[in-house]
């Protein structure tokens, strides 16, 4: 890490550290200050959001229109705010990034730190960050781990091991390359290595953070458990993928204590984390959220929407205001003992695309994945997914635990709770696997479609 960057995240890890203990009214007054500014900034530099905001630059925020992935990418080169940026460029320094294993640490033309998501979800997306961004995103990282009671400073280094993407373009990859300093000690693991090549690793690094996605950090609770894992993090931060209770069981056995449960985005870092009560937080310093339903309608707080739209406070190289993400989150109306002004995020259910819809003679039904957790969570199995083959036929891959599975018993209780959800005359079939696959970026898919 540059010496100035680490100055800046210090920084702005000590400025949130403060916000932690403002008032709701200091939180508001600092949204609207924030959020003002941010479509200041907009209408001035960036032609996209004069035109996608045309007559409403004095409307409230939830009068604006949503911005959706697709219309970011075909209008990248006006929505950006610096004209020396262009998508051409940037893909180029990505494609570069891949096909030369160059450092994702260093920013392009020295300026400007690059990501792209993989595209599971759909279209591929690009983002960029200046200096003081990025040192913001290291930073709502980094809170996650100050609420989890980590003490990390220039004379207090806390070795970190990362089990997520080796992709050099993935924001774990740039965030895990910009954070490495005698301060942080870090170490980048492949979720998709041999689980014996992991284990291995973590076990000569030793690390006091282990942060990784939930299906690669519940195997490593079954080999800390089996003995042949030895280490002793003070905090295990699950991130990326939606943290099961089951699963979670499994870490704090192998562990000594519950898993954090971090929710970010490319497109917003840092979301949301638990405190040290084990409530969830909204970062809301630092990105708005709002759930809304299928029409783009604010649903009621405590109820599941059918996609989240974030507002980044912070961001003004590429301003995102309402950008839409599929997230199925649900707010609480409870706030927290611990005293934060940030509201309680109660539940992420994933994403929107994870929700396989099948035809039945009544229509159309979604099967919700929590439909396959009710079963599956208290099988033997070490791992699941459901692939959608077509519109009315299911495939379960299972990887056995530690003791074999029964097959029939497994898909008779599966296509019981599939009846039981209104699908009773859609086709499940169970095959037990070695693994299941995962995506480029390493991560496992509850449910996957094989066909529309």
């Amino acid at each position: 890490m540059d010496v100035d960057l680490m100055v800046r995240v210090l920084a702005r890890r000590a400025a949130l550290a403060r916000h932690d203990r403002w008032s709701p009214a200091q939180l508001a007054t600092h949204q609207a200050a924030w959020l003002a500014d941010l479509r200041r900034h907009a209408y001035a530099r960036s032609p996209f959001y004069v035109r996608h905001h045309a007559g409403l630059q004095d409307a409230p925020l939830a009068a604006l229109p949503a911005v959706t992935k697709a219309q970011m990418m075909v209008d990248f080169d006006l929505l950006v705010t610096d004209r020396h940026l262009n998508l051409e460029q940037i893909e180029a320094h990505l494609a570069q990034l891949t096909d030369l294993g160059g450092d994702p640490g260093v920013p392009f033309r020295g300026r400007w730190w690059t990501a792209a998501t993989a595209g599971t979800t759909g279209r591929r997306g690009v983002f960029v960050w200046d200096r003081h961004e990025w040192a913001t995103v290291l930073a709502s990282y980094s809170r996650a781990t100050m609420w989890a009671g980590v003490r990390v400073g220039l004379g207090h280094p806390v070795p970190m091991a990362v089990v997520s993407s080796r992709v050099p373009t993935h924001q774990s990859a740039v965030v895990g390359a910009s954070l490495r300093s005698r301060t942080v000690p870090t170490l980048r693991l492949d979720a998709r290595a041999p689980l014996a090549q992991t284990v291995e690793a973590l076990n000569t690094f030793a690390p006091q953070v282990l942060v990784g996605y939930p299906s690669a950090l519940r195997p490593l609770a079954d080999e800390q458990l089996a003995g042949r894992l030895r280490i002793a993090p003070q905090a295990v931060m699950s991130a990326s993928e939606v943290l099961t209770d089951h699963a979670a069981r499994d870490m704090a056995r192998a562990w000594g204590s519950s898993p954090f449960d971090v929710y970010a985005a490319t497109e917003t870092a840092g979301i949301s984390s638990p405190c040290h009560l084990g409530t969830r937080h909204i970062y809301e310093d630092l990105v708005l959220v709002e759930p809304v339903d299928a029409t783009g309608a604010a649903v009621p707080v405590g109820t599941a929407g059918a996609r989240l739209l974030v507002t980044v406070l912070f961001s003004r190289t590429m301003p995102l205001i309402r950008y839409e993400l599929s997230d199925r989150v649900t707010l609480s109306a409870h706030s927290c003992a611990c005293g934060s002004p940030f509201r309680v995020l109660e539940r992420v259910e994933g994403r929107e695309q994870e929700v396989p819809t099948v035809t039945t003679a009544r229509g159309a039904v979604s099967l919700h994945p929590n439909v396959f957790h009710a079963v599956l969570d208290d099988l033997n199995v070490a791992g699941w997914q459901v692939v959608q083959e077509t519109h009315d036929r299911l495939r379960l891959l299972l990887v056995p635990g530690a003791a074999p599975v029964d097959l029939l018993a497994a898909q008779r209780r599966v296509a019981a709770a599939v009846t039981e959800a209104g699908a009773g005359s859609v086709s499940v079939e169970v095959e037990a696997v070695t693994e299941i696959p995962r995506t480029a970026l390493g991560k496992t898919l509850l449910t996957r479609r094989l066909a529309p």
